[in-house]
């Protein structure tokens, strides 16, 4: 593996301007799920399925247990420096400019590769629940941040934004996922929103809008009835394809913060061996990804504190270290 001062060459390039995360593939060469390969679904039932295919996104009840969502939500705490008691801690000013100005305020934690992340990862069902989606076993995760949405301060708008990773135009077979690591059953509060109604319409909306209309952000006109708010419980794992217009709400509340961590998978890709050796190296040595979207954390906190988290079977497969 080349490596120079604990860093290796980014394996997916693609993201160097665009969202999107680039510790796998922008787009599998597996299509999604069609149910095709006659295998039952793990953690779905029927319903769920028929949800997925119409709405864009799913929500898998207790993924992880309340306990070991708390616990994850205690360590974003202490590694952001802030109190969950003492709201004079919340409004400290970014530590690093993040390129992509529309996530700015939106409190992303630049932690990837600590324990309490990783143990979530690869947790069976929150295995389980992508490989109902994507029908194969063969999956790498994500190695993603976490998110400490506060209150907007006093005298501060903001509307909000939803937006594509993913240009649609390209129909990717790609999809994201959000853990609740604390209630979000308040829809002031922050948290996910979507328009599943553009999911399912976006080939007839399309001719509706300028050629030179922003492929990764619509225009909101017309859609403002249509946005989903989704409320979610500590533990819940929300999964939803990437061709779903998503984003996170403003938090109107007065002193409730929504706090996630993002997980994904994607078809396992180990002939890949740039991308492979970028995903053993963001492990071993606690890198963050390079990105539009990721501006990492200044203090290195990640490679100064903390040790390297360590793996099961299942997170050693997922992360691309042994074979499936």
């Amino acid at each position: 593996m080349q490596q120079t001062n604990n860093k290796v060459e980014q394996g997916n390039k693609a993201h160097e301007a665009i969202p999107g995360n680039p510790s796998t593939a922008t787009s599998s060469s597996q299509k999604l799920n069609d149910r095709s390969n006659g295998k039952p679904l793990r953690v779905l039932g029927e319903e769920d399925w028929r949800f997925w295919m119409q709405n864009g996104y799913i929500v898998i009840k207790n993924a992880v247990s309340k306990e070991q969502a708390r616990r994850t939500a205690d360590f974003l705490w202490e590694f952001d420096e802030k109190s969950p008691t003492d709201s004079s801690t919340w409004y400290a000013p970014p530590r690093a400019e993040m390129k992509m100005k529309e996530l700015t305020g939106t409190g992303m934690v630049e932690v990837y590769n600590h324990q309490h992340l990783w143990n979530n990862r690869q947790t069976q069902r929150v295995y389980d629940a992508f490989v109902d989606v994507w029908g194969t076993e063969e999956l790498w995760v994500t190695i993603d941040r976490a998110n400490l949405n506060f209150p907007l301060p006093v005298g501060v708008e903001k509307k909000g934004f939803i937006h594509w990773d993913y240009d649609p135009e390209t129909k990717p077979q790609n999809v994201q996922g959000v853990l609740a690591l604390a209630d979000q059953d308040d829809e002031n509060m922050g948290g996910f929103q979507c328009i599943p109604w553009l999911y399912r319409n976006y080939d007839t909306w399309k001719l509706t809008q300028p050629e030179d209309r922003d492929r990764f952000q619509p225009s909101l006109e017309g859609l403002e009835d249509k946005i989903v708010k989704v409320k979610m419980e500590a533990g819940d794992l929300l999964i939803f394809n990437s061709t779903e217009p998503h984003g996170i709400r403003p938090n109107k509340s007065k002193d409730k913060v929504r706090i996630a961590q993002y997980i994904s998978m994607m078809p396992a890709e180990p002939e890949n061996e740039v991308l492979k050796n970028w995903r053993i190296n963001s492990w071993k040595n606690r890198i963050a990804p390079e990105g539009y979207a990721f501006p990492g954390d200044p203090r290195n906190w990640e490679q100064t504190k903390y040790e390297e988290a360590e793996l099961t079977d299942l997170g050693k497969k997922l992360l691309g270290l042994n074979d499936w």
